[in-house]
């Protein structure tokens, strides 16, 4: 009996660390920069930064499906899947277009320009600057799912609706942590305005 009290002490704490070293690696995260314009109870207005994107478009399917294909491809990019084996800093967050065929972007880290950046490995993985923009942003906590994605995007649009905003049809799914960390999990469903 007593193994199985040691064994199970050594599986809590490596599961505390593994979460403690995720919450630090987090803080030197480069962030998608944007400014807050007003907030009220539910949501907020920021205006985004024009920012150089890595992209890989996917077609239709569940968000699972999509996001693990188009993370694999992007992650691959900056792993070093690319012509110069150059490992890209990770960046913070994971954005996906919510149309019909998917759209998933890792924003590029500030120090490179688009010429500056080394070539794909994967034809799929491409460049793409993302204009300035205005959106109305929602956040919620815990693991996404279609079902979760939906609920806040029909959320998100109950109260755009109820403040009188007028919104475009341009959503996307931003998710800010790395798939191990368990522990304050950040979500953000976004509309262009």
């Amino acid at each position: 009996m007593k193994i199985i009290y040691i064994i199970l002490g050594v599986i809590i704490l490596a599961f505390i660390v593994v979460q403690v070293y995720a919450m630090k690696g987090q803080s030197g995260i480069e962030t998608y920069s944007f400014k807050v314009e007003k907030t009220y109870e539910t949501f907020e207005i920021r205006n985004y930064e024009a920012t150089l994107f890595t992209m890989v478009k996917l077609p239709p399917s569940e968000y699972k499906t999509a996001s693990g294909q188009g993370f694999r491809l992007l992650a691959g990019y900056i792993f070093g899947g690319n012509e110069g084996n150059e490992k890209i800093a990770m960046t913070s967050p994971v954005s996906m277009s919510l149309e019909d065929s998917m759209t998933m972007m890792f924003m590029v880290p500030k120090q490179y320009k688009r010429e500056d950046l080394p070539k794909p490995n994967e034809s799929q993985v491409k460049f793409h600057v993302e204009p300035e923009k205005r959106v109305a942003a929602i956040t919620f906590g815990g693991w996404a799912d279609d079902e979760k994605i939906e609920k806040y995007k029909q959320q998100l649009i109950k109260s755009l609706e109820a403040e009188g905003i007028k919104y475009t049809n341009r959503f996307y799914f931003l998710g800010y942590n790395a798939p191990y960390e368990i522990a304050n999990r950040k979500n953000e469903i976004i509309v262009e305005l």
